[in-house]
């Protein structure tokens, strides 16, 4: 792991390698000799070597960058210590299926939850978080990770498209959400299933009663409104239509949150919505927090040997080399 004492010193140098960079490779050699007789550039250009001119150059740039390098105060980390954070397991499971288009909340049911999920992570402390997605049917989209910064990517990119086969099925998603989880104690596992409730397939109750038997936490939050919305669908050319039933009847999707109520009762948990207002996630993220957490080994770097003498010699070397090299052509000399 390689870190610096004096960061602002490489950034206060960007500017000038810029400048650097457009006179190495951008400007023309004829522009030196504008001011000069017609005669003498000729003659110039028949004595020197342009190619090692720009060599010298590459030197000297390379020499000054490792000179600033060196005074940014280089480290690499040559010791790991042991530290101990305490943290959850924490897997979202959210649905992707047609009706989480719906703009019953702004902007659309997804996405909304996904903007509330992220500002979620932003105040974990160490906790694993893993995504599933789901609709008629479900898999592990991101395993459990303390990234934070991969799983705010792998959220980026959830839409209603990842999984072909339409419905919601509750008890699926469940179901994977368990086998998400490590074989170790289930007491520190938590699943968060967000969805706008319609399930039409399995049996979710049940499977969040054998989740909280066995430890773990259900919670459950309903994305919509209990008036519902249409289900805007693209076409190939871009227009907006509306989803429909068999009977070519426009489908209206409601928030189930009686189903919703009842998963989290049966799991230990709690059932939250992400709605219109603000700030939907602290409710969720208060349960969180208020739960025992267990200990969780990881390691830090904790001692770092500077680098700078090394880059300090490079340069020293780079310039030399600069300064001995020759562009007079072989023919000149």
């Amino acid at each position: 792991m390689i870190e610096f004492k004096y960061p602002l010193i490489l950034i206060a140098f960007i500017p000038f390698f810029v400048l650097l960079i457009v006179d190495l490779f951008i400007t023309k050699k004829s522009i030196s000799f504008q001011n000069i007789t017609e005669k003498l550039p000729q003659t110039l250009f028949n004595r020197v070597d342009f190619r090692k001119v720009k060599l010298k150059k590459v030197f000297t740039l390379s020499s000054v960058a490792l000179l600033i390098l060196a005074a940014s105060g280089p480290q690499i980390g040559i010791r790991l210590s042991p530290i101990e954070r305490k943290g959850l397991d924490l897997v979202f499971c959210i649905d992707v299926s047609s009706s989480m288009r719906g703009t019953d909340i702004k902007p659309s049911r997804l996405d909304k939850s996904k903007f509330e999920i992220s500002q979620m992570i932003k105040n974990l402390k160490g906790d694993r978080v893993a995504f599933i997605v789901f609709a008629g049917t479900s898999h592990l989209y991101l395993p459990l990770t303390t990234d934070y910064e991969a799983a705010y990517l792998f959220l980026d990119q959830i839409d209603t498209k990842m999984i072909p086969t339409q419905g919601t099925d509750l008890s699926t998603a469940i179901q994977t959400g368990l086998s998400a989880f490590s074989d170790d104690d289930l007491k520190y596992k938590v699943l968060v299933l967000i969805t706008d409730g319609e399930d039409h397939e399995g049996k979710a109750i049940d499977l969040a009663k054998k989740a909280s038997k066995e430890g773990m936490v259900v919670h459950t939050v309903g994305v919509g409104t209990l008036s519902g919305s249409l289900i805007p669908t693209i076409s190939s050319n871009g227009s907006i239509n509306y989803k429909k039933n068999k009977d070519g009847k426009l489908i209206t999707s409601q928030l189930n949150e009686t189903v919703l109520k009842d998963i989290a009762k049966a799991g230990g948990g709690v059932f939250t919505s992400f709605n219109n207002k603000p700030a939907n996630y602290k409710k969720l993220l208060n349960e969180v927090d208020s739960m025992e957490k267990r200990s969780i080994a990881s390691h830090v770097y904790s001692e770092f040997e500077d680098q700078y003498q090394k880059f300090g010699l490079l340069s020293l070397s780079l310039l030399v080399i600069g300064m001995l090299l020759s562009t007079k052509k072989k023919n000149h000399e």
